[in-house]
């Protein structure tokens, strides 16, 4: 083979192979000039919450296990009518748990003895209506409920509140990197990339009680205040 023929087979190979190169994926490698600045920001909107989940539910004891759950399913029966005839819908009613385990009386040197069963039987309840939740946990408490734990105050549609949130991130991130680009002595030019690491709702700390059942009311209030939903965002700057 000649110089003039293996010059012409390389060239050859040389446009079948950038063809290929451009196929396979791979990204092409931009030069970029400037500063690239990352910076994490967080937004943050309140809203004054519209749900209330509290557990409530009946603990009973007995010598056997049949006689405690017998007593925990008759007791349970009337709360669940309590709680319907309060005006709380079905499906805002849900088993937490159910259980059933054994009582021991332990002595020193002596293997535990079983004395008798503990049945439980949880539920969560949703109330829609905030103000209303603390009477409807007397009722409870009243017709039999004698574990009760809550509430958690939450925010049944929480979308509006974060994509306010989310605003609010962009714009503090911005301002921050104009800041830093102004005692750099550059300007901010583009956003490279966003990412968002997720949202969070501060959970106010759970009051947890046991309580027996009285005939008198115990006229227990619950108040909603305001709850503080958070988006924290990375954003990348392109500075010159």
């Amino acid at each position: 083979m000649n110089r003039k023929t293996l010059f012409a087979t390389a060239a050859a190979l040389t446009a079948v192979a950038l063809p290929a190169a451009a196929q396979d994926g791979r990204p092409a490698m931009m030069h970029m000039e400037g500063t690239v600045l990352d910076i994490v920001a967080d937004g943050s909107s309140t809203r004054v919450p519209d749900l209330a989940v509290i557990q409530a539910g009946v603990v009973t004891q007995a010598v056997t296990a049949g006689d405690a759950m017998r007593q925990n399913s008759a007791r349970m029966a009337t709360v669940l009518a309590a709680l319907r005839r309060a005006g709380v819908a079905e499906r805002d009613i849900q088993t937490a748990s159910v259980s059933l385990s054994p009582q021991y009386r332990y002595v020193q040197n002596e293997p535990p003895v079983i004395t008798g069963y503990q049945a439980s039987n949880q539920v969560s309840i949703r109330f829609r209506d905030i103000a209303r939740s603390g009477t409807i946990l007397d009722t409870l408490v009243r017709e039999g409920a004698n574990n009760i734990s809550g509430p958690e105050l939450t925010i049944e549609k929480p979308e509006a509140a974060l994509d306010e949130a989310r605003v609010a991130a962009i714009a503090k991130a911005r301002a921050r990197a104009t800041l830093y680009a102004g005692a750099a002595g550059l300007r901010v030019d583009r956003i490279l990339s966003i990412s968002e690491s997720g949202a969070s709702t501060p959970r106010p700390p759970m009051p947890m009680m046991m309580a027996r059942a009285e005939t008198q009311s115990a006229d227990t209030q619950v108040v909603a205040g305001e709850r503080e939903l958070t988006i924290s965002v990375s954003v990348r700057f392109l500075l010159k």
